[in-house]
């Protein structure tokens, strides 16, 4: 099942999904898809799951979460996050009666950018009510563009740490998100002339913008595949290297942290496996 199947990324990979012999559900807003839902709202939320239900039956073998919007408006969040956590979260049963499910939502290498604390925390928060206000605001002060941003900041945050609890890891469902660069989607190709010298400043890609769509939609397409069944809770940047040129090895000097308990429990175990 794909959301936002009626364009961009969504129909890119949609398309690859059916040629490699998929039975793909598209959903969107478009006349010609198999499930029309406005996820900028509840009842299209709960309308979109009725209808994939109704669809499929009782299982769903791979789910990408690619519809959404870029424009500074509250309804961006409503869409990019609530839209697409309710999807993921209102289909999980149908990807747990599978054999081998996956899940991918679609981010964005502009994460790479500070947004909104404040929106990103109602966002986890599940407060949308907030989040809309929080947006609202954003707009009515000239700072629209962090909405976005934000958004997915958000839902990168929520897919590492949902793909690890019992019931997304407990049932092997594997949950990822893909950060694409700036692509050539129809969106980007009809306002490149434009917005180029904002882009090419703000989210610089060594290998060149805007970047084919392809290889955005075979990552996300290997994604839901059988083939992956142990990478999960990750965000790949998918961005041409802007996110390698932009935070060099800044990453890896993040390591973990332990609890006490936890310490002592490695020095017990370090302390036996040195015995035997």
């Amino acid at each position: 099942m794909v959301t936002g199947a009626d364009s961009g990324l969504g129909q890119a990979v949609a398309g690859l999904l059916a040629d490699r012999g998929d039975r793909v559900v598209r959903c969107g807003l478009a006349d010609d898809v198999d499930v029309r839902a406005d996820l900028t709202s509840p009842s299209g939320r709960d309308d979109l799951v009725a209808q994939v239900r109704s669809l499929v039956g009782g299982r769903v073998d791979g789910v990408v979460a690619a519809a959404g919007m870029g424009a500074p408006r509250p309804e961006t969040v409503a869409l990019n996050y609530f839209g697409t956590v309710a999807v993921l979260e209102g289909l999980r049963p149908l990807l747990a009666a599978s054999d081998a499910p996956a899940a991918v939502v679609v981010s964005s290498s502009s994460t790479l950018n500070r947004g909104s604390g404040a929106l990103v925390r109602a966002c986890r928060d599940g407060d949308e009510a907030r989040a809309l206000a929080v947006a609202r605001r954003l707009v009515r002060t000239g700072r629209g563009s962090q909405v976005y941003r934000s958004g997915k900041a958000a839902l990168n945050l929520w897919a590492r740490a949902t793909a690890v609890t019992p019931p997304w890891a407990g049932d092997g469902i594997v949950l990822n998100a893909v950060a694409p660069g700036i692509v050539a989607t129809d969106v980007v190709t009809r306002t490149w002339g434009r917005d180029r010298a904002l882009l090419e400043t703000a989210l610089p890609q060594p290998l060149g913008a805007p970047g084919p769509v392809e290889p955005v939609a075979d990552l996300l397409a290997y994604l839901v595949s059988p083939a992956n069944r142990f990478m999960t809770g990750q965000v790949v940047y998918c961005d041409g290297g802007t996110d390698a040129l932009m935070r060099g090895g800044r990453p890896q000097r993040v390591y973990l942290r332990y609890r006490p308990r936890d310490l002592a429990a490695m020095w017990r175990a370090s302390r036996r496996s040195a015995g035997a």
